[in-house]
Parts: structure tokens; C-alpha cells; sequence
């Protein structure tokens, strides 16, 4: 009776908590809609931010932050995975092992400014490369790598020895298991970790602040600057001088994250499907 009770107690706590968590998300995305949605029209989603010329939309905005995410993604996902298969499939176990995985867990722990203040030192000062697409692109990469590799790094242990053994027995050396049965297997695990990195890609402001820069323009190349939408936000909520229209680009940014989301989603899916044959 005793046990029963409890379990009926800590059932009562879950859903509390479940409940609670999605009711304080729905709070947020329906305040940030209700407020940004009247704001949204095809002019302000069409044009460039120039305030003195009448023009206050986001597209300059938008084609940065997806230029940004894509160089980005172009820069850490190969250096990623690859890293990970190294991890994975190919070094010993050993102390330096060890120190190689605790700096990796570290780095992932590290705030976005420190990273910003790196990227601009050794970017922008050092090499060079001024406040740009490329500094900024850089910068997230080395940002976003502890998180690709260690979450590829466990999709692939997670990847059944008996697919490894079964490849190597029927005469295929191991660079042959490693690409043809090792990583499709893993590739939804994979694509989670894109997914997870394109959000924080598109969210961060910190970083690109010190790197990219904050010009409102199209970035016809990767060494212009740029202005993505989550510092675009942080302008305009902290001049204070239209909320309506940061509102709008908040909802704007969420909207695109979970469009993004929803196509490596069902991309992910699409493989694993084929993997399972369901």
C-alpha cells in the first residue's frame, strides 16, 4: 500500500513538472507571437534595415544568418565527424585519450563571449580577416565542434559490433565497414547533432557580435560583414526604439529554427527509414 502510494505520488510529480515546463514554453512562444505576428508583412520581410531611409525589414538578416549557419556547418561538420571516427574507430585507449575527451567536455562547457573574444583576437586582429562572414563562421565552427564530436562520437559506440564484425568477415577491410556499414547506421544520430548545432548557429549573438559584426547588409561574400537575426534582436531590444519589430524578429528566429529543425528532422528520418526498411 505504502509503495503504492509513492508511485502515485511521484507520477502526480512528473506530469506536475512535464506539464509546467511545456505550459512556461507555450507562455513564451504565445507572448513572443502575439506580440511580433501583427508586425510581420511581406514588406518588412522583403526589404533591408535602413531606418533613415524608411526601411526597417530583416531580409539582409535573414540571408546572414543562413549564410553564416551554412559556412559554418561547411567548416565544423566534416572536422567533426572526422574527429569522431578517430575517437571512435581508431585511437587506443590511453591517458592521453582520457585528457583528449575531459578538454572536449570542457571546451563544450566554455560561455559563447569567450569564444567571441578568441575569434577576435585571432580572426579579426591577428589574421587579419576583419569583421566578416569568415571570422564569424570560424568562430562557430571551433564553437559547435565539442558538441558534433561528441555526439557523433557516441552515435557511432552505439553502432552494434556485430555490424563491424559481419562487414570484416565477409572481406571488407575496415575503411570499406567504416563508410559503407558504420556511418549510415549512425547517420540519424548524426544529423541530430546538426540539428542541435544549427539551433545554437542561429541563436547566438555574443560571438558573431566580436566576429561577423553587425552591418545590415547581404554579405555578397565572406569577407563582408554581416548582421544576423539574433543580434538584430539584441539592437533593437536594447535601443529600445521599436519592440514591435523586436518582437517580430523574435518570432521570425523561432520560426526559422523550427523550420531548419523540421527538414534535418524528416531528413533524419528519411534515412532511418531506409536503414530499418519500416
Amino acid at each position: 500500500m505504502k509503495r503504492k502510494v509513492t508511485e502515485i505520488i511521484l507520477r502526480f510529480l512528473l506530469w506536475s513538472c512535464t506539464l509546467l515546463t511545456i505550459a512556461i514554453l507555450f507562455l513564451i512562444l504565445g507572448y513572443v507571437f502575439f506580440q511580433g505576428l501583427p508586425h510581420i508583412n511581406l514588406r518588412f520581410l522583403t526589404t533591408s534595415y535602413a531606418p533613415g531611409l524608411g526601411l526597417e525589414g530583416v531580409w539582409s538578416m535573414i540571408i546572414g544568418t543562413l549564410a553564416l549557419m551554412g559556412l559554418t556547418l561547411l567548416v565544423s561538420v566534416p572536422a567533426g565527424i572526422f574527429a569522431a571516427i578517430y575517437l571512435s574507430e581508431y585511437a587506443k585507449p590511453s591517458r592521453f585519450l582520457s585528457l583528449l575527451r575531459f578538454s572536449i567536455e570542457c571546451l563544450a562547457g566554455i560561455p559563447s563571449i569567450l569564444y567571441g573574444l578568441f575569434g577576435f583576437t585571432f580572426f579579426v586582429v591577428f589574421l587579419k580577416l576583419q569583421f566578416s562572414l569568415l571570422s564569424g563562421a570560424l568562430t562557430l565552427a571551433i564553437m559547435i565542434l565539442p558538441l558534433l564530436i561528441r555526439t557523433t562520437e557516441e552515435t557511432l559506440q552505439s553502432v552494434p559490433d556485430s555490424f563491424r564484425e559481419g562487414s570484416l568477415a565477409l572481406g571488407a577491410n575496415r575503411l570499406v565497414t567504416l563508410f559503407r556499414i558504420v556511418l549510415p547506421s549512425a547517420i540519424p544520430g548524426i544529423l541530430t547533432a546538426v540539428i542541435l548545432s544549427m539551433g545554437r548557429i542561429i541563436g547566438e549573438t555574443a560571438a558573431v557580435y566580436y566576429t561577423a559584426g553587425t552591418v545590415p547588409q547581404v554579405p555578397l561574400s565572406t569577407a563582408e560583414s554581416t548582421r544576423t537575426l539574433a543580434v538584430h534582436l539584441y539592437f533593437l531590444a536594447k535601443e529600445g526604439l521599436d519592440q514591435g519589430q523586436a518582437f517580430a524578429a523574435a518570432a521570425i528566429l523561432i520560426l526559422l529554427i523550427a523550420a531548419l529543425n523540421l527538414a534535418a528532422q524528416g531528413t533524419a528520418n528519411y534515412f532511418n527509414r531506409r536503414l530499418t526498411g519500416k
